[in-house]
C-alpha cells in the first residue's frame, strides 16, 4: 500500500479517481449519495485551487483505493462556514476534514487511522488553525436503509479526540438513492483543538 500526500494543484491528475471513490463509497448509509461525475469534478476541483488543501491517497498497485480531504474551512461552501459565523467563531481558525473514504475490501488495515493523523499534522504544520473540523450527516436511527451490521463511526471519531458540537450544524443537499430529486440533509460538526 502507498500512502501519497498531494496539494493543490497536484491534485488535479486525481480528480477522477477521487470522484469515482466518492461515488462508490458514499452510495453507502449513512450518505445513501446518489451524486453524478460532473457534480464530483466541480466539487473536487475546490481542493485542486486551494493552495493549502490536502489529499491523502492509499493507492494498491496504482489503483486509488482510499483517500482523506482538507482544507481551510474559508475555501469551503458557505453552507458549511455559516454555522460558525452564527456563533461569533472565525471560520479562518478551522482547517476542514472534507471526506474520508476507503473502499470496503481494504477497510479495518489502519487507512482511516493514518487519515486523520496525515490531515492534523498538515493542518499544525501550516500553524494557521486553533481547530480540526468536519461534519457527519445526521440519519434517524431507525432508517430503512440502515444496514443490520452498519457500525457508526462516533467511537472512532472520539478516539481520535474530536468532540461533537450539534449546536454547529449545517444542511446540505444531494439526492439519495431513492428520491427523485435533490433534499436537504442536517448535518453537524465534530471538532478537535489543535496543539500549540
Amino acid at each position: 500500500m502507498e500512502i501519497r500526500l498531494l496539494h493543490g494543484a497536484a491534485i488535479a491528475p486525481y480528480i477522477d479517481d477521487l470522484a469515482r471513490l466518492r461515488l462508490t463509497v458514499f452510495r453507502e448509509f449513512p450518505y445513501l449519495y446518489d451524486g453524478t461525475p460532473e457534480y464530483e469534478a466541480d466539487y473536487l476541483s475546490t481542493y485542486a485551487r486551494s493552495g493549502r488543501s490536502l489529499v491523502v491517497l492509499a493507492l494498491d498497485a496504482g489503483r486509488v483505493v482510499g483517500a482523506a480531504t482538507g482544507l481551510p474551512l474559508v475555501d469551503v461552501a458557505a453552507e458549511f462556514q455559516q454555522p460558525f459565523l452564527a456563533q461569533g467563531r472565525d471560520p479562518a481558525s478551522v482547517y476542514y476534514f472534507g471526506e474520508s473514504v476507503v473502499l470496503p475490501e481494504y477497510r479495518g488495515q489502519g487507512l482511516g487511522v493514518r487519515f486523520f493523523i496525515e490531515r492534523e499534522s498538515y493542518a499544525h504544520k501550516l500553524a494557521e488553525f486553533d481547530y480540526c473540523a468536519f461534519c457527519a450527516v445526521e440519519r434517524p436511527g431507525v432508517h430503512p436503509r440502515r444496514p443490520a451490521d452498519y457500525k457508526p463511526l462516533q467511537g472512532f471519531w472520539r478516539n481520535r479526540g474530536f468532540l461533537h458540537d450539534p449546536s454547529l450544524r449545517t444542511t446540505y443537499g444531494w439526492r439519495d438513492l431513492d428520491e427523485q430529486e435533490t433534499s436537504e440533509k442536517i448535518m453537524s460538526f465534530w471538532l478537535k483543538e489543535l496543539p500549540i
